[in-house]
């Protein structure tokens, strides 16, 4: 399922965290690509490691890591927790995580506030890094990317915007169609899947083998869940609309339509 559109509401202010956050994530892609053979070094200096982060560490210091490679992991070794947000692995990968950040990040951002939101974001993404690191805490391959952090976004938008209409592209098999659902269902949806794949990816996290951080992902959202509605009730009201799949909400206008 790819979102393609939202419709939450108007908002109330320009989202400058969530465009500078894409801006600033594929500014960092774009010069990983330009390393060209050192890329790789780049990565593994700036991602999370977790035996480095149990150990204090820096992963450039590991048994295995050749030695005089041109990145150096920065001092003390938890920063990696910040930086591992910024690093993707590939094309697909920023492609999706920028593309979620952006339909789902800026109506958040108009509830919570620019500082608050960005404080919100970097919390989710340093705790979804954790939540990976219990789960396989000997493990050597680095993690990184914006996911857990982007997972608490979409629990925050779960919360404030459950009943708001999203277009989404679909594909079964050959078939592909899209179909607007509401966002309780289709994050919904999400979330189970990253849940399941995260318990059944067990198994590779115990050998440290590489793959997707789906615990990443849950420790983000679940996380992002927790806050938001701890703060839910101090934030500002939902702009008025009438979502498609709940019209009796509360600040629901009979005048705004939905497309």
């Amino acid at each position: 399922m790819i979102p393609i559109q939202d419709n939450p509401g108007p908002r109330r202010s320009m989202p400058w965290v969530t465009w500078g956050l894409i801006i600033i994530n594929v500014a960092v892609f774009l010069y990983q690509v330009s390393l060209g053979p050192d890329a790789e070094s780049f990565m593994l200096a700036y991602s999370v490691v977790p035996l480095a982060i149990v150990n204090g560490v820096p992963q450039t210091s590991l048994p295995g890591v050749p030695p005089g490679i041109p990145f150096h992991t920065p001092e003390p070794v938890y920063l990696t927790l910040i930086t591992a947000m910024f690093l993707h692995a590939g094309w697909l990968h920023i492609g999706g995580n920028m593309l979620y950040l952006f339909i789902f990040g800026d109506n958040v951002e108009d509830r919570m506030g620019h500082i608050p939101y960005l404080l919100f974001y970097l919390f989710c993404g340093v705790i979804a890094s954790i939540a990976q690191i219990v789960v396989g805490p000997q493990v050597t391959i680095p993690s990184l990317g914006a996911s857990g952090a982007i997972a608490g976004v979409l629990a925050a938008y779960l919360v404030l915007f459950p009943w708001s209409g999203v277009r989404t592209l679909i594909f079964i098999f050959f078939f592909v169609t899209i179909v607007t659902l509401p966002a309780v269902v289709l994050i919904g949806i999400w979330f189970v899947i990253q849940f399941f794949d995260g318990i059944t990816a067990l198994a590779d996290v115990q050998q440290g083998m590489g793959g997707v951080a789906y615990f990443a992902h849950v420790g983000g959202f679940i996380v992002g869940l927790v806050l938001t509605l701890l703060v839910r009730s101090s934030l500002q009201p939902p702009p008025p609309i009438s979502y498609p799949f709940y019209p009796r909400h509360p600040n629901a206008t009979r005048t705004t339509r939905w497309w």
